[in-house]
């Protein structure tokens, strides 16, 4: 142990005077390190941390397996079913999302809600900080109407007041009373985004839907495995489960199965390819900063050969002498993860500011305990990795060569691994740029994807009736919704205005099953065709932007009293009358379509328009689209619409400036009305590829980095180099070599090392972009793409180059005359 103190002590005096080196090295390491570690926080918080719930490890969500639909809503009677007779889970529950209109405290305001059954709290181990949570047979239809709400809501409306409990919440024109108030910090969702206000137990929702088994209606489920349960043990219980009630209910559960995912793979899953590429990546930037400040002690050691010598010569071993060799090594790594634990505490914050809203568990990311002990891990790593091979060759001092070398130069051994050292860090650094130059060309490819509608100039947003819309008549709540377009469009600057119910690009969907007039009605409705569903006004193509390929589209006509129409875009006509002209043909729902009718007559066809995200309709199947007249909704659905509907407006300039212009009409018409939540389109397409764009700034700016590293590592063997040949210079310029035979020398050495790298890390590009395609992180972009790779290599011959010129013009200016009087 004494050994192991002296050393230290003797590594920080050495280290002390020599500030310059010291100083590079700790800088370096620090940033290696800091941008491991700022990214490592990230996965840890989003992959690695367990589900903020007691054995989370048990969590799975549930949703109904469909022909249409691998993960679809459940059905409310399917999942009471599901509860009352599978034998694997302890507990099950179900949640529905709602938008609440909430009057009685100041203006009508529309609120984040959430139906769920009794079970969710104590399935997920969520205890309230004040009153109680829902008890069991509280869910069911026809119970009082009482609501939870979150620590959150109860702070900012009641001021955390304790006699909050009790007092009733007017929601959609029906008073909740309060028992009890969650904590701020749950989200069932983990995304921290839109966070609930309130939840109302599932029976006191659309009673006369509830119960219908052929109705998804958006609830999904989540349930806690019994302790010792598999998964696999669980999807073949529930499989059991649905094979039964397939039977007792033919009609509508014929190949309705069950969907298991464990709760975790269903929040990260979509982001873990895009975080483990970026953890991959920073690996590299930290290895070509080990390589950077290997190179810097392996040249300082030269300078230490004599000390070594005469060490080994009074007795030190070669172990001896490559534990004091290492402790400096780890001396630099610790004092460079020390720096680097601060830059990555700046750094993490910068991140958490660029973190798409999407990401899953943003709010968990932070500098723990885990990542304290990953940033020890590497920078002790670090230190072998940068220490390591100097130590080899500084320990085995051979007092004759150096008394051969005379002390004008280097030996070629030590010459080759600096060399090695180029590179390898060239190498490195261009797979980075291949890496960044793919994911820029995909998001590039991506922006220029025709969503199939005009982003710009067009705004959507919510817009909810008053509450005692809710219990009108059909006929009054299609004449309010008339009042309230034709409100909007008397706003100055605005050009066009629609509602529209159900499906809406890139936010959400709708199904809708029908078959072909002609054709025999399917027994069950999973055997029908099915289509996205899209509830507009006539003026929905002009504010949306989409083209109108064939026949027309709605007009004021297309009414409720008027004969019922439809129209679809080309990929519906296409697949359901091919060589056919679709116009005129008649299509049958399986729901009431407006009008008492079922059967609708096709007079139009429109473009196809990107639902599911811009890359979304390249990877899969082609989804038919249909759309129906807004005044033409059944009555049964019409009654629905006050409680939300969706606005799509477009202006001549900024749609979002007009905003406030566009509330302030609507509640004109009545206070109660509420307009809320907007949002371009041209955000929505931004949003859409939020991952995509995070991980391209992510790895342009670690490239950046490995970029800026190999560059300096790069100047400085050459700096060396030209150091260690200063009398062979010399000598040159004195048998008459000129400038540019020295410039060509030392640029011509710098130039081999990069070629060299670049031939390299071209190789190991081919090998490793792959994996980015592999996870389909590539868009329209080969793994191969000439361009990504040959715009790389020529900004790193070019870089390296560049930074090899300043010491190729210093060997230029070498006077002969001092260069033959050194040493």
């Amino acid at each position: 142990m004494g050994t192991f103190f002296s050393d230290i002590r003797y590594g920080l005096r050495t280290l002390a005077k020599n500030p310059g080196f010291t100083a590079i090295a700790v800088l370096t390491l620090a940033l290696g390190i800091g941008a491991n570690t700022a990214l490592f926080s990230v996965v840890n918080g989003v992959l690695l941390n367990p589900l903020p719930f007691p054995q989370p490890e048990q969590i799975v969500t549930l949703h109904e397996s469909k022909a249409n639909f691998q993960s679809g809503s459940i059905s409310y009677p399917n999942f009471r079913d599901w509860q009352k007779d599978n034998r694997t889970f302890s507990s099950m529950a179900i949640i529905r999302r709602y938008g609440f209109t909430m009057t009685g405290m100041g203006a009508a305001e529309q609120v984040n809600g959430m139906f769920i059954t009794s079970e969710l709290f104590s399935l997920l181990g969520v205890k309230p900080v004040a009153g109680r949570t829902f008890v069991p047979g509280e869910d069911e239809i026809g119970r009082a109407s009482i609501a939870i709400i979150s620590e959150g809501f109860w702070k900012r409306k009641f001021g955390g007041a304790e006699d909050a409990l009790g007092k009733n919440l007017t929601l959609d024109g029906k008073d909740y009373a309060i028992v009890g108030v969650i904590p701020a910090n749950f989200d069932v969702s983990l995304r921290n985004t839109n966070m609930t206000d309130v939840y109302a137990p599932i029976g006191q929702w659309s009673n006369h839907v509830l119960p219908n088994r052929g109705a998804g209606l958006g609830i999904h489920g989540i349930g806690r495995l019994k302790p010792g349960v598999t998964l696999a043990q669980a999807k073949d219980d529930m499989n059991r489960v649905a094979a039964n009630l397939a039977v007792a209910y033919p009609d509508v559960n014929k190949g309705i199965g069950a969907t298991l995912i464990p709760m975790k793979e269903l929040v990260t899953g979509k982001v873990r390819p895009y975080l483990l590429a970026l953890l991959a990546a920073v690996g590299f930037v930290l290895l070509i900063a080990c390589v950077n400040v290997g190179n810097l002690v392996l040249a300082r050691s030269t300078s230490r050969s004599r000390e070594m010598a005469i060490r080994s010569s009074l007795g030190a071993g070669q172990a001896r002498l490559m534990q004091q060799l290492l402790t400096e090594s780890f001396l630099l790594a610790i004092a460079g993860g020390g720096l680097g634990l601060l830059l990555a505490a700046w750094g993490t914050k910068a991140v958490l500011s660029e973190l798409p809203l999407s990401l899953p568990r943003a709010g968990e990311v932070g500098l723990d305990a885990r990542v304290m002990i990953f940033t020890a891990a590497v920078s002790l790593l670090a230190g072998i990795v940068f220490g390591l091979v100097p130590a080899l060759k500084t320990a085995k001092p051979q007092l004759h060569e150096l008394l051969k070398e005379g002390g004008r130069g280097g030996s070629g051994a030590r010459h080759r691994a600096h060399g090695i050292y180029v590179v390898v860090e060239m190498a490195m650094a261009l797979v980075l740029l291949i890496g960044a130059g793919l994911m820029l060309r995909s998001l590039a490819a991506l922006w220029n994807v025709n969503p199939g509608f005009n982003p710009k100039g067009a705004l959507t947003f919510g817009l909810t009736l008053p509450p005692s819309m809710m219990k009108a008549k059909p006929d009054a709540i299609r004449a309010a919704l008339r009042e309230v377009d034709a409100k909007l469009k008397t706003i100055p600057g605005l050009t066009a205005a629609s509602l529209s119910w159900g499906a809406f690009p890139l936010t959400g969907d709708d199904e809708q099953l029908f078959w072909l007039d002609g054709h025999v009605r399917p027994s069950n409705p999973n055997d029908m065709n099915w289509a996205l569903s899209y509830v507009v006004e006539p003026d929905y193509l002009k504010a949306m932007g989409v083209p109108l390929l064939q026949g027309r589209f709605f007009s004021a006509q297309d009414n409720e009293h008027a004969p019922a129409v439809a129209v679809v875009d080309d990929v519906f006509a296409a697949k359901f009358f091919p060589s056919q002209n679709p116009l005129g043909k008649r299509i049958n729902l399986d729901s009431l379509g407006g009008n008492g009718s079922p059967q609708l007559q096709i007079i139009g066809v429109v473009g196809h328009v990107k639902q599911w995200g811009l890359d979304s309709d390249d990877t899969n199947e082609l989804r038919a689209q249909m759309y129906a007249p807004y005044m033409q909704l059944s009555d049964g659905a019409i009654s629905l619409a006050p409680s939300g509907t969706t606005a799509v407006v477009r202006s001549e300039g900024n749609a979002q400036g007009l905003f406030t212009s566009i509330r302030e009409a609507v509640q004109q018409i009545n206070s109660e009305n509420s307009v809320y939540s907007p949002q371009t389109l041209e955000e929505i397409i931004s949003g859409s590829i939020a991952a995509q764009r995070f991980s391209m700034e992510v790895l342009g700016a670690f490239a950046v980095l490995a970029l800026l590293l190999a560059s300096i590592g790069i100047y400085g063997v050459v700096s060396y180099l030209v150091g260690q040949r200063t009398h062979e210079i010399g000598v040159r310029i004195a048998l008459g070599a000129q400038r540019g035979d020295v410039m060509r020398l030392v640029l011509g050495q710098g130039a081999r090392m990069t070629l060299l790298g670049v031939g390299v890390g071209l190789a190991a590009a081919l090998g490793l972009t792959k994996l980015l395609a592999n996870y389909s992180l590539l868009f329209k972009v080969s793994a191969t793409d000439p361009l990504a790779f040959g715009a790389a290599a020529i900004v790193l011959t070019i870089v390296a180059l560049a930074a090899c010129y300043i010491p190729a013009r210093r060997a230029t200016r070498v006077d002969p005359m001092v260069a033959l009087r050194y040493e």
